[in-house]
């Protein structure tokens, strides 16, 4: 039987990105295995999700582990310990450090509720991206899921979906049609990646 690509995960929030994943690996439009959830909020709703499918899952944080570097590494064994093959964020709002970078170079992806390059980089997530987009008059944003670098948003894009920016659009009402969005679009990079439809610089 062909191995299942193992996918580890990566969550700060309510995880409805990767609630969209769990759900297409259970219904067979993903042939990947969850491996483990680890986020950096003991309260978030990646890990409740986590545990309702019975997915192991941990809270690394400062609050764990007071110096960077020392989480960086436990971050790092634990997909390790999974043996995850992909790296998923899911919302993850920390920037990944340089171990968990070393040992699973291109095999981080991330995605993005803007159109890659624009409205990205350090301090350029959530409604801050949307308020940017309808601020400069744009008329359609999107979502962009790219690989992880040392640079916030700066990694390889792997794929983009377009999103028309409607005349009377808050940052709120444009940040729901995008996550929509990211919904299907991550789980079809994950599917063309396993398909081989999308090439990583690694083989998985």
């Amino acid at each position: 039987m062909e191995k299942k690509l193992r996918l580890g995960f990566l969550a700060s929030g309510r995880g409805s990105n990767l609630q969209a994943i769990l759900q297409a690996c259970r219904d067979g439009r993903l042939r990947a295995v969850p491996a483990v959830v680890i986020s950096n909020n003991a309260d978030s709703g990646a890990l409740a999700l986590a545990g309702h499918d019975a997915l192991p899952a941990c809270h690394l944080s400062s609050k764990t582990h007071s110096d960077p570097d020392a989480l960086d590494e436990a971050i790092a064994a634990v997909l390790q310990k999974h043996d995850v093959d992909l790296v998923v964020l899911a919302g993850y709002m920390k920037k990944i450090g340089p171990a968990t970078l070393r040992t699973y170079r291109y095999r981080i992806i991330n995605i993005h509720p803007a159109l890659l390059p624009h409205y990205g980089g350090k301090g350029m997530y959530g409604l801050t991206v949307h308020e940017a987009v309808i601020k400069s008059g744009e008329k359609e944003s999107g979502a962009t899921v790219h690989l992880v670098e040392e640079d916030y948003d700066s990694g390889l894009i792997l794929a983009q979906r377009r999103v028309p920016v409607h005349s009377g659009d808050t940052a709120a009402t444009l940040a729901a049609r995008v996550l929509e969005t990211e919904h299907a679009l991550y789980v079809d990079v994950l599917r063309d990646i396993i398909e081989g439809v999308i090439q990583l610089p690694v083989q998985l």
